[in-house]
């Protein structure tokens, strides 16, 4: 580096000033100091041509070039101290000397070139001061004794070497130092700005995973009991004349799942809309995390009919009310359970229970009529399920509701089951019908 912690010693950044500096101030400084040392070298040459003897002009134009040398310090630092040394002898280059020593310890060179030419200039002042003292002292200049030649020649050595050194050495180490800050909050900045990105996927994908949280758990509330309504209500079309005690019944019960779906629909609206009292109070806006939560608790609430333990949710033990629900509404269900029944794990049993619940609202939109099966099986480390419907009838009354498909079903169910570890399988059968398959396990 340079001396001023702007270069590179031969490798200069690019920069807004010309050639090798980095800013235009560098090179006004180092044009100034030359100059400046071409002036001093220029003066020192016109007593260096009369002491050789040579013309006066030769010696003050071999100054200035002399002098001039000290412009290219920044990109060859070696070069300026070579040349003050070679120049000392004649008296000439004190300003050249001093700087290019500066330059040289404050650059990137090795410590040993830098020790060497150090050395050297300390040498060459050592020697050229002693021999103008012991001169001075034989012409009668100095009146002092001889012991003043060696002090002089060592103090005037240590005071134009070390001084420019040790600044050198200071203004390189703290530069490299600040270098290396600068690169470790450079280096921390794009640390934390890519930890900031890695956050806001993370944050993106939460919100994703939350959003397909509520739209599951919506579905469960809606879609099971809008589709028997719809069922019922086609029913109830069919047999208003024919039967009129039997239409009252599902009159009934369309009118009491309607209740119970807008009871869960405006619970998770209301949660949606406001978030609760606190949030409300501090106008916060609801985490997607709580509306998932609270679709969650909603869709629970909605099977265990608001008493006592509502939040548990609905539970395998409730697979008969499901199938009674369903057959209440025209379909032939048969329900086969294997194994001993046990306690399973909450999220186990409601994963379990919602397959189920979304398997019958399927045949009820897309095979009204057909006879279906399901069966449950308690193995000893799992616990597995399968709907498995026969090929509808061609005619049925049923048929008529026209219910619509949003084909989130089968993905819901397989999301459930696959955040539990288990294996979910559907499709259609050789008879023609349709079977969903799931084994969870039971831990």
């Amino acid at each position: 580096m340079t001396t001023t912690g702007e270069d590179h010693a031969g490798h200069p950044p690019p920069g807004a000033g010309p050639w090798w500096w980095g800013r235009l101030r560098s090179a006004v400084l180092d044009v100034g100091l030359g100059v400046a040392s071409a002036l001093e070298c220029g003066a020192e040459g016109v007593r260096f041509a009369r002491d050789a003897g040579i013309p006066v002009a030769a010696g003050v134009v071999f100054g200035v070039l002399a002098g001039a040398v000290l412009v290219v310090r920044r990109r060859w630092p070696i070069a300026v101290v070579l040349v003050s040394i070679a120049v000392m002898p004649a008296q000439m280059g004190f300003l050249m000397g001093i700087v290019g020593l500066y330059t040289l310890a404050a650059s990137e060179l090795p410590r040993r070139i830098i020790a060497s030419l150090a050395g050297m200039s300390f040498v060459g002042t050592l020697i050229v001061t002693f021999v103008w003292v012991r001169q001075d002292v034989a012409r009668g200049n100095l009146t002092f004794g001889d012991w003043v030649i060696p002090f002089a020649s060592v103090t005037t050595a240590i005071g134009l070497t070390a001084p420019p050194l040790l600044l050198g050495l200071y203004v390189g180490a703290r530069r490299r130092l600040m270098e290396s800050l600068r690169e470790r909050a450079d280096s921390l900045e794009r640390e934390l700005q890519l930890l900031a990105e890695r956050a806001e996927e993370r944050a993106e994908w939460a919100r994703g995973e939350e959003r397909t949280r509520i739209a599951r758990e919506m579905h469960d509330v809606v879609a099971h009991r809008v589709s028997l309504m719809v069922v019922h209500a086609a029913a109830l079309q069919a047999v208003a004349r024919k039967d009129p005690e039997k239409a009252v019944k599902n009159a009934a019960l369309v009118g009491d799942m309607g209740r119970q779906a807008l009871t869960e629909l405006r619970e998770m609206l209301g949660v949606l809309r406001s978030g609760g009292v606190a949030e409300r109070e501090q106008r916060a806006v609801v985490p997607l995390a709580a509306v998932g939560a609270a679709a969650a608790a909603a869709a629970d609430r909605g099977w265990s009919g608001g008493e006592e333990g509502a939040g548990e949710g609905p539970c395998l033990s409730e697979l008969d009310e499901l199938i009674g629900q369903s057959a209440a509404a025209g379909m032939v269900v048969a329900l086969s359970v294997e194994g001993e029944s046990r306690v399973y794990a909450r999220e186990v049993e409601q994963t379990a229970f919602r397959v189920v619940q979304e398997a019958l609202t399927n045949v009820h939109k897309h095979a009204a009529g057909a006879k279906t099966h399901v069966r449950l099986a308690h193995r000893g480390s799992e616990i597995a399920m399968q709907v498995e419907n026969e090929p509808p009838p061609e005619l049925s009354s049923a048929s008529s509701a026209r219910l619509p498909s949003g084909g989130n079903g089968l993905v819901g169910m397989k999301e459930r089951v696959a955040a539990l570890g288990g294996v979910f399988v559907s499709g259609p059968t050789d008879a023609g019908g349709f079977r969903v398959s799931a084994v969870i396990p039971a831990a």
